[in-house]
């Protein structure tokens, strides 16, 4: 597993100094179904805003 996920979303409610992500776990869905053939084609679910 990954030991550091960045994010630059600061409204994002797991966002922490130096830009990590400070989820528990990360959920990353296509948008096309079962396979993504780039990274422009997957969502991050984890996502929340602070507002």
């Amino acid at each position: 597993m990954a030991k550091d996920v960045l994010c630059e979303v600061s409204n994002c409610k797991y966002w922490a100094q130096g830009n990590k992500c400070d989820a528990d776990s990360i959920y990353v869905v296509s948008q096309s179904g079962q396979q993504a053939s780039s990274e422009k084609e997957t969502d991050c679910k984890t996502f929340e805003t602070t507002m």
